[in-house]
């Protein structure tokens, strides 16, 4: 099998399989299994559906509080058409393109299992688009993560009608005019088919994983960048040692205070003598707060990676039992409360790394505040740590719960919702600004190593900083800050660190 195509299937996939398949851009087919198990469901709704006249919910009745208005054979299509039309109500900033190529692989994925009675030409055309970047435009604001997330589905599946705008070649255009020349015509949905596009968790799935995938490169680098910050304030390694994890035994807290063991081996600076007896709470307490994090994005991801391998579409269908069944496994309650605690996890890191820049300017154990290198004219590192505040600030603003809100819609037969969309969006924002604030803290600890010179940090700490030298220099007079912080978060964004 060719190693650059990923086979679609009904099996498991976990976040290596996806980081895998989004890193090296493979392309994606459908499986044998998966046809199989997409045919043999599409043909069973189809004979059900020419042996009985019963309503089937969003089949052959509208939707929502429309649910018992019945719907003749001859218009089955074009209510499915309708739906996805109709729905299209999404607004506000476009979601990254690789959050929309989720979407599409997620979705797709959901459908292999066979549950949904849609044609494999649907599914096919959904990783054609994935396959060719044709990657259709979705917004932030529309969803309230119950009947799934309706209204951001439907903006992206609108190109496979041939309608809505695609993104394609760096340019936003119409998806008509892209289809026309791949040479596709637009897919005529069938009885349920825009119901198994639209009703599913796919939105708020695929911010979930990519923030966790951005979310685990941030919990590596805040033990690198605590390390060197403890490092260049002259701090302490016994808070780490691993006796004092052992009678308080959290995973997350015995695999920081070893990482920081690890990283901080052979350090003249750590080998030194110490004149103080205990650091602040953002330096001594990094095994619990940064350990108390990872655990909480070890159950988060558990969480994320159950519903990717999820069918959230509604109604259900079990052709080997003969029936039909109108659920609710489009409610996104799961991901809605794990979402908010994601964005609190990563929030923490945020809150810590900014306390340990501001200890980095103060002018404490020997360092010159603000870490100037030619005081008097230079502000030198004053004004960074202003730029972590304010970004800290706004993380906790934006850790207020989503999944405690909800509106009922739809003449109330949507009575409970779970806002799930809005704490996905929400996650994204503030592991975005975590890295952000790491950033600045790296940039910080960076110009504070250079201070305690000629003794050196540890040869891990040392091989850092000094990749991340071709990249940022020591700044000797005051410079355009912010290009060297956009620099630093790149350098973490592509960075590859063993650890």
């Amino acid at each position: 099998m060719n190693t650059e195509i990923h086979q679609i299937s009904p099996e498991r996939i976990t976040f290596d399989i996806i980081e895998d398949i989004l890193e090296n851009k493979k392309k994606l087919e459908l499986s044998d299994e998966a046809k199989h198990r997409i045919s043999k469901c599409k043909k069973y709704l189809d004979d059900k559906l020419a042996q009985s006249s019963e309503p089937i919910y969003g089949i052959n009745t509208g939707f929502g509080a429309l649910c018992n208005h019945k719907i003749s054979k001859s218009d089955l299509s074009k209510l499915q058409e309708n739906l996805v039309v109709s729905h299209a109500c999404n607004v506000g900033p476009e979601v990254p393109s690789d959050v929309v190529k989720l979407m599409l692989f997620l979705k797709a994925h959901a459908l292999s299992y066979g549950s949904s009675a849609v044609q494999e030409l649907t599914v096919q055309r959904i990783i054609d688009l994935y396959n060719n970047d044709i990657l259709p435009v979705v917004c932030e604001q529309g969803s309230l993560g119950a009947s799934g997330d309706l209204a951001p589905l439907a903006m992206l599946f609108l190109p496979l009608l041939g309608l809505g705008e695609v993104n394609y070649k760096g340019e936003r255009r119409e998806a008509k005019d892209v289809l026309e020349e791949f040479g596709w015509e637009p897919i005529k949905l069938e009885a349920k088919e825009g119901l198994a596009l639209l009703n599913g968790t796919q939105f708020m799935l695929s911010h979930a994983v990519y923030t966790l995938l951005l979310a685990f490169r941030i919990i590596k680098y805040s033990d690198i960048i605590g390390a060197t910050s403890l490092d260049a304030f002259n701090g302490l390694l016994s808070p780490f040692s691993d006796e004092i994890q052992q009678i308080r035994p959290h995973k997350g807290q015995i695999d920081t205070a070893r990482n920081f063991r690890i990283l901080l081996e052979g350090s003249e600076l750590m080998a030194q003598e110490k004149q103080h007896v205990q650091d602040p709470y953002s330096f001594r307490c990094i095994p619990q707060v940064h350990g108390a994090v990872k655990d909480s994005v070890t159950y988060v991801a558990g969480v994320v990676e159950t519903e990717m391998n999820s069918v959230t579409d509604n109604p259900t269908v079990f052709p080997d039992m003969d029936s039909i069944i109108s659920g609710g496994n489009f409610h996104g309650e799961p991901l809605a409360l794990v979402l908010d605690f994601l964005a609190i996890a990563m929030a923490e890191l945020g809150s810590i790394s900014e306390r340990r820049t501001y200890r980095l300017i103060s002018g404490e154990r020997g360092l010159p505040e603000f870490l100037v290198a030619n005081p008097g004219l230079n502000s030198g590192f004053m004004i960074p740590q202003y730029a972590a505040a304010s970004i800290v600030s706004q993380s906790k603003q934006l850790c207020t719960p989503s999944s405690v809100d909800s509106i009922p819609s739809s003449n109330e037969q949507e009575d409970h919702v779970s806002m799930g969309a809005n704490g996905a969006t929400k996650a994204l924002k503030v592991a975005e600004n975590t890295l952000k604030i790491l950033s600045i803290e790296l940039y910080n600890a960076a110009q504070a190593l250079e201070f305690r010179k000629p003794l050196k940090s540890a040869p891990y700490i040392e091989e850092f900083v000094a990749q991340y030298r071709h990249h940022v220099s020591f700044v000797k007079e005051d410079t355009l800050m912010y290009e060297d912080i956009n620099k630093t978060v790149n350098f973490l964004r592509k960075g590859k660190f063993v650890m």
